[in-house]
């Protein structure tokens, strides 16, 4: 039965932006404003530190959404390749992906099979594929696609800060504070703010033990991006599903293609 190639938008979102400079007071300790050991360091340095820790992490948790797309990443990761989560399209159904070294296994679901494939053809392929893995390798260009979104390494080479360039004397100015302590998920965190014109990128830092960055909002106009990143240097699960549980990703003439 013929296939035409579909394509699933995957969300890439860089912070490559984000190096903060500026002083501030520190907030007085104890209590809902303290600070922690932060409390005398300029937001500089608190992003260099968080910066630090970011690209030090061998394995994260790397979660994303934006207002202007429904799709949505959830994915562990580490720095040899390894990844599992899932990447959802809302309505349009949602993937759950494994990969290990070479190896990669997607589990479309029947929402996402209906909204990819034309006519009776998405129905067929759900119940034919229902509960089953399509397994290849990134000897695939459509899996290797996928690889890149599974490499720790190249996310933190994406954020690493790059040569400074020259200043332009037209570019806009920056605005830089350190906000109130807040918490993120059960963790006191201190948001640093850059604004520049109509965009404003808020960092949330840990403030206890390492300064990770946990969370990071963009907003330009009405339109929103959050990135969220937990579980610091915990290891990628490592259950492959078995071969009675896969079907080799070749059986799709054609298969997936990545945006």
């Amino acid at each position: 039965m013929p296939r035409r190639r579909r394509s699933l938008t995957a969300l890439t979102c860089g912070a490559a932006g984000v190096v903060l400079a500026a002083t501030c007071a520190a907030i007085p300790a104890d209590g809902p404003d303290d600070e922690g050991d932060l409390a005398g360091k300029s937001a500089q340095q608190i992003s260099d530190d968080a910066l630090h820790a970011l690209l030090g992490a061998k394995s994260l948790r790397l979660r994303t959404e934006t207002s202007t797309d429904a799709t949505k990443l959830d994915l562990t990761l580490d720095q040899a390749g390894n990844c599992t989560g899932n990447i959802s399209k809302g309505k349009l159904g949602r993937v759950d992906l494994i990969k290990r070294g070479k190896d990669v296994w997607l589990k479309p679901d029947a929402a996402f099979w209906k909204s990819q494939l034309p006519g009776d053809e998405g129905g067929t392929a759900a119940r034919n594929y229902q509960d089953r893995y399509l397994h290849g390798t990134t000897d695939d260009s459509y899996l290797q696609s996928l690889a890149t979104a599974c490499d720790l390494t190249a996310f933190q080479k994406a954020v690493a800060p790059q040569s400074p360039a020259p200043r332009d004397p037209s570019a806009p100015s920056v605005t830089l504070t350190k906000g109130r302590p807040t918490t993120h998920e059960g963790t006191r965190v201190l948001p640093i703010v850059k604004k520049a014109r109509d965009a404003t990128q808020t960092v949330y830092v840990a403030i206890k033990g390492t300064h990770y960055p946990l969370k990071l909002t963009t907003q330009v106009d009405d339109q929103t991006s959050t990135v969220l990143l937990s579980d610091y240097d915990h290891p990628v699960p490592t259950y492959t599903p078995p071969p009675g549980q896969t079907s080799d990703i070749s059986v799709l003439k054609g298969g997936l293609q990545a945006a």
